[in-house]
């Protein structure tokens, strides 16, 4: 079975879906590759390192006579229509903000596996994209923070005078979170933690983070799959009055609340970062899906009253290296998972690959995005 490897183009995209590493584990088992040449060189794998590793390095359009495709983003038009039918397309395509893609696809009549539906199950775990990318993702923001406040991270005691820590707070305590906070915490900053799920207070506090919490119904805002779900009015009053004191007092805020197949939730409005101090900042991980401080704006640094908000939402392709390298060992996982004594297979009675597959052969599988068009 054929597999091909498109080069990114989406704006400050450097990762590549797959690394030499992962062609060579899985050329052993069958499977030839095909790269399109350049697909490597921003995150410093070169064609070289490809073809070394056994794979063929070709032009664009040679792509597109493989069996399965796979990128990091959602694929073009113009990819789109290349496709052959019966293709499985591989990627991140949020399929309900991305309808126009799935209808594409849809007409194409090709199988396609949306990252994003990986079910959140401990079988899946080494195939989930989501969370080795959040888990830069959340290192990365503190790091980029740390340069944006101008100021010391730990207690300093010098001859001069002693320096506080800064103060961090990271909301949302997901995989994302737990990395802010456990890498705010070896800078030496004072970290708080909230979330709206209580079961996530012992892994804060092992990372030696305070966790702040809202005292509520202890059901409220538990979704299923490891996520947060929609809270009730009652916790949202409680929830921000909690978080305009916290906010207030931060010199960083991290944000990383996400609620699948819905926007970001709001959590800083207006208001509460006027309240901040001046040269303070807002790291916005949810700004893909409208960010959860009311002033973010995708991929922009927006500056309110002194206040600092950067609503990169690629943090990962900053780290492209690793980044690559982590989710091409996802997609290694996905194909292995799907290898059988008799090739690939696409067995719909297994609870992972029912989840991805939201198209198969031109016909759409995932409901919520059927209600969505």
């Amino acid at each position: 079975m054929k597999i091909g490897i498109l080069k990114e183009h989406k704006f400050g995209e450097k990762r590549v879906a797959i690394v030499p590493s992962s062609v060579t584990a899985l050329s052993k088992k069958g499977y030839e590759f095909f790269i399109e040449s350049g697909s490597g060189d921003l995150s410093n794998y070169s064609d070289k390192n490809f073809s070394d590793a056994g794979a063929s390095v070709v032009d664009k359009n040679s792509i597109f006579e493989c069996d399965i495709v796979c990128k990091v983003n959602s694929p073009s038009e113009e990819e789109v229509q290349l496709l052959k039918p019966g293709t499985l397309f591989i990627s991140l395509l949020q399929t309900i903000k991305e309808i126009d893609c799935v209808k594409s696809l849809v007409d194409k009549k090709v199988s396609a596996f949306s990252l994003n539906l990986l079910p959140r199950t401990t079988l899946a775990q080494k195939m989930d994209v989501l969370s080795s990318q959040a888990n830069i993702a959340g290192y990365k923001a503190v790091l980029i923070a740390s340069n944006h406040i101008g100021k010391y991270m730990p207690l300093l005691m010098t001859a001069a005078g002693t320096i506080s820590p800064s103060k961090t707070l990271v909301i949302g305590a997901g995989v994302a979170g737990l990395q802010a906070i456990a890498t705010a915490k070896r800078l030496g900053a004072q970290v708080e933690a909230f979330d709206v799920r209580p079961e996530v207070k012992e892994q804060v506090e092992s990372l030696g983070a305070k966790f702040v919490e809202v005292d509520s119904d202890a059901t409220d805002g538990v979704g299923s799959g490891g996520y947060a779900s929609e809270t009730s009015d009652e916790y949202k009053a409680k929830q921000q009055e909690l978080m305009r004191e916290r906010v207030g007092k931060s010199d960083i805020v991290i944000t990383t609340a996400l609620i699948p197949n819905r926007p970001a939730p709001v959590l800083i409005p207006t208001d509460m970062v006027e309240n901040m101090s001046p040269g303070s900042v807002i790291m916005d991980l949810a700004s893909e899906n409208g960010g959860n401080c009311e002033l973010t704006k995708e991929n922009e640094v927006v500056i309110h009253n002194g206040v600092l908000i950067d609503g990169n939402s690629n943090l990962p392709s900053t780290m492209a290296f690793h980044s690559s390298q982590l989710f091409s060992k996802n997609i290694e996982a996905i194909i292995d998972h799907c290898h059988t004594e008799d090739g690939f297979k696409l067995d719909k009675e297994d609870e992972i690959i029912d989840g991805m597959l939201f198209i198969e052969n031109g016909e759409l599988r995932h409901q919520p995005t059927k209600e969505a068009m």
